[in-house]
């Protein structure tokens, strides 16, 4: 797997703009060829360096407008038997191992506020999972980004 280049940058950050863009749109608009852009895309999706689409829909659109982070404390010899259980749990968006005071961090999405406290029963339930502590989301300040990232890959900003 490679790394990303500046040009790679600037496909990603025009598709960022206008995912619709066709391989010749994409080429015109960067003043490259179409088959340059053609086999970057190919590469960039069979080395997987593309996260899927279902980064882009909004939990709000889904019916579930309250986020929050669960932080739990885990029994690290079950990690496996944690993750599957987690990964059952529809509204579980999103699971990291962090280090600090807990091992896990799960996002979570709820439709209310009895929804996340059942939400919360099930997680504290899930085989391995030894305490919990939840945190309610009051505002997104900073939404998932990779344009600026991508930005100064592509040396379009100072870095």
């Amino acid at each position: 797997m490679q790394d990303l280049d500046g040009t790679d940058a600037r496909i990603l950050l025009a598709l960022s703009e206008d995912a619709r863009l066709s391989g010749v749109e994409l080429a015109q608009r960067l003043g490259l060829s179409r088959n340059t852009v053609q086999s970057r895309l190919a590469r960039l999706e069979s080395d997987r360096l593309l996260g899927s689409m279902d980064r882009r829909v909004q939990h709000r659109a889904l019916g579930y407008p309250l986020t929050a982070f669960v932080a739990a404390r885990v029994n690290q010899h079950r990690l496996q038997e944690i993750e599957a259980a987690l990964t059952g749990i529809a509204e579980v968006v999103e699971v990291h191992g962090i280090a600090g005071g807990a091992d896990i961090m799960i996002r979570v999405v709820a439709q209310d506020t009895d929804d996340l406290y059942r939400i919360a029963g099930v997680i504290l339930a899930s085989p391995g999972i030894e305490r919990t502590e939840l945190s309610l989301s009051m505002r997104e300040m900073v939404p998932y980004r990779t344009a600026p990232l991508l930005r100064q890959r592509a040396g379009l900003t100072e870095g």
